[in-house]
C-alpha cells in the first residue's frame, strides 16, 4: 500500500508560521522589484522623455527593452534556486537592481539608458521564476494557489501604492528640487535605493527549507517536506528539462501566458501615461486614478486563489476571466477618448480580470511537472510570457505614435486576452476526486 503524508490538524500553528515568516519576505522582495520595474510609466508621465529629448518611439523602445534582457537568465536562474539556493540568488539580485533601477535617475545618454534597462531587466529576470521555486519549498499543494497569489499581490499592490507615491514623489520634487534633478529623476532615486537596504534584511531572515529554519520543529519541518515529496507521486517524472519543455501542456500554458502577458503588460506600463492624457489631471491625481484598477485586482485575487485552493480548481478559475477583459477593453475602445470614465471603468474591469486568476494559474505547474524540473518549467513559461510583455509594451507605443490615440491597442490587448482564454480551454484536466474539483494532467510529449 502506497503511503501517503498528510498535515494533522494540529500542524495549523506551523502552516501559520510558514505564512508569517516566509510570505512577507517574498512579496516585498517581489515588490520591489515590480516597483523598480513599472515607475518609469511614472517617469513618462513626469516628463521624463521631453527632459531627455526623447521621441515617444525612442521611449517605447527604451520601456520595451527591459523584456529583452528579462528573458536571458530565467531559466538558468530558476535552476540555480530549484538546486541550490533562493536565498543566495536572490540577495545578489537585490544589490544589483538596486543599484541599476538608481542609475536610470542620472544617465543622460540614450545609448546608456538603453544599456541600462536592459541589464535591469536581466537581473531581475530571475526574480519571480525563482520565487515561486521558493514558495514550492514550503506550501503544499492545497497551500499553493494562495501563497502564489500572496506572492502575485507585489504586482498589483506595488502598482496600486506605487501609483499614489510615485504621482506624489514626482510633484513633490518637481516642487522642491534637489542636487539640481527634476522631480521624475529623484522619484527613481528614492524608489530604487531602498532595494539595497532590504538585500541584508533578506539574507537574515530566508531560509532555502523548512529544514533550515530553526523556528520550525523537526517534526513540522519534516512533516511538510515528506506531505510535498508525496504529491510528486502523482506527477509524471520527467528525465530532464528538455523533455518537460516537449510536453504538449507546457508548450500551451508558455503561449497562454505570452498571450496573457501582452494584454497585462500593454496595460500596466502605459497606464499613467493614459489616464494623464484622457483626464488632462495633474500627476498626483493620475496616481490616484492609477490605483484603482489594482486595488479591485487585489481584492478579487486573494478571493479566486482562496476558492482555487479549497476546491482544488485550477483551469476553470482562468478562462473566464480573459474572456471579460478582453469584453472590457472593447468597451474601453468604443467609449474612446470623448467618454474617459466610461473607457477607465473598461480598463478597471479589464486590469481586474487580468491579475485575478494569477494564483491558480501558477499553481497548475507544480501539479503537471516533476520537481526535479520545476525551476526551468516555471521559468521557461515566464520567459515567454517575457516576450509578451515586450510585444504588449513596445506595441502599445508603437501604435499610439502611429495612430495617435490608444484605442487601436485597446483593441489588439482584447485579442491578446480572447487568444490566453481559447489556449487556458485546451489544457487537459482530469478529475482528483469526486467533489473535490480538478487538476491539470500531463500527456505524453509531442
Amino acid at each position: 500500500m502506497t503511503h501517503r503524508a498528510t498535515l494533522a490538524p494540529g500542524d495549523a500553528t506551523a502552516a501559520s508560521a510558514r505564512f508569517a515568516r516566509m510570505l512577507p519576505l517574498a512579496f516585498i522582495t517581489y515588490s520591489l522589484a515590480y516597483l523598480d520595474r513599472v515607475n518609469i510609466g511614472f517617469g513618462e508621465a513626469g516628463s521624463m522623455s521631453k527632459s531627455l529629448k526623447l521621441s515617444e518611439a525612442q521611449f517605447a523602445f527604451f520601456n520595451a527593452s527591459f523584456f529583452i534582457g528579462y528573458v536571458l537568465f530565467q531559466i538558468p536562474g530558476a535552476r540555480y534556486a530549484a538546486q541550490r539556493s533562493v536565498k543566495k540568488l536572490m540577495f545578489w539580485a537585490l544589490i544589483f537592481w538596486g543599484i541599476i533601477a538608481s542609475l536610470t535617475a542620472v544617465l543622460q545618454d540614450y545609448k546608456l539608458l538603453l544599456l541600462d534597462r536592459f541589464l535591469l531587466g536581466a537581473v531581475e529576470g530571475v526574480v519571480f521564476p525563482s520565487l515561486l521555486v521558493f514558495l514550492t519549498h514550503w506550501f503544499t499543494k492545497r497551500e499553493r494557489s494562495r501563497a502564489n497569489t500572496i506572492l502575485i499581490l507585489g504586482n498589483p499592490l506595488t502598482l496600486l501604492l506605487g501609483s499614489l507615491v510615485s504621482g506624489k514623489l514626482v510633484e513633490y520634487f518637481s516642487r522642491h528640487p534637489y542636487f539640481g534633478m527634476q522631480g521624475w529623476q529623484l522619484m527613481l532615486l528614492a524608489e530604487g535605493l531602498p532595494t539595497l537596504g532590504w538585500a541584508a534584511i533578506w539574507w537574515w531572515l530566508a531560509k532555502d527549507r523548512p529544514s533550515d529554519a530553526p523556528w520550525l520543529g523537526p517534526r513540522e519541518a519534516s512533516t511538510v517536506e515528506e506531505v510535498m515529496e508525496s504529491e510528486q507521486r502523482d506527477v509524471r517524472q520527467v528525465k530532464d528539462y528538455r523533455a518537460a519543455f516537449r510536453d504538449r501542456q507546457v508548450i500551451l500554458l508558455c503561449l497562454q501566458f505570452f498571450a496573457w502577458s501582452v494584454g497585462i503588460y500593454g496595460l500596466n506600463m502605459w497606464l499613467p501615461v493614459i489616464v494623464k492624457q484622457g483626464s488632462n489631471m495633474g500627476i498626483a491625481r493620475v496616481g490616484y486614478l492609477n490605483a484603482i484598477p489594482y486595488l479591485f485586482g487585489a481584492i478579487v485575487m486573494l478571493g479566486i486563489s482562496t476558492a482555487s485552493d479549497r476546491l482544488l480548481v485550477r483551469k476553470t478559475f482562468v478562462w473566464p476571466f480573459m474572456f471579460l477583459g478582453a469584453a472590457a477593453f472593447l468597451v474601453s475602445y468604443l467609449a474612446g477618448p470623448t467618454h474617459f470614465w466610461i473607457a477607465f471603468g473598461g480598463l478597471i474591469l479589464a486590469a481586474t480580470c487580468m491579475y485575478a486568476p494569477y494564483g491558480p494559474f501558477w499553481a497548475m505547474v507544480p501539479e503537471m511537472v516533476s520537481r526535479n524540473v520545476i525551476g526551468e518549467s516555471l521559468a521557461l513559461i515566464n520567459t515567454i510570457g517575457a516576450v509578451g510583455g515586450f510585444v504588449g509594451t513596445y506595441g502599445v507605443g508603437l501604435l499610439k505614435n502611429h495612430t495617435g490615440g490608444y484605442g487601436a491597442s485597446f483593441v489588439c490587448l482584447g485579442v491578446s486576452l480572447v487568444m490566453a482564454g481559447l489556449l487556458t480551454t485546451v489544457v487537459r484536466a482530469r478529475p482528483v476526486a469526486p467533489g473535490r474539483g480538478f487538476e491539470v494532467v500531463v500527456r505524453e510529449p509531442v
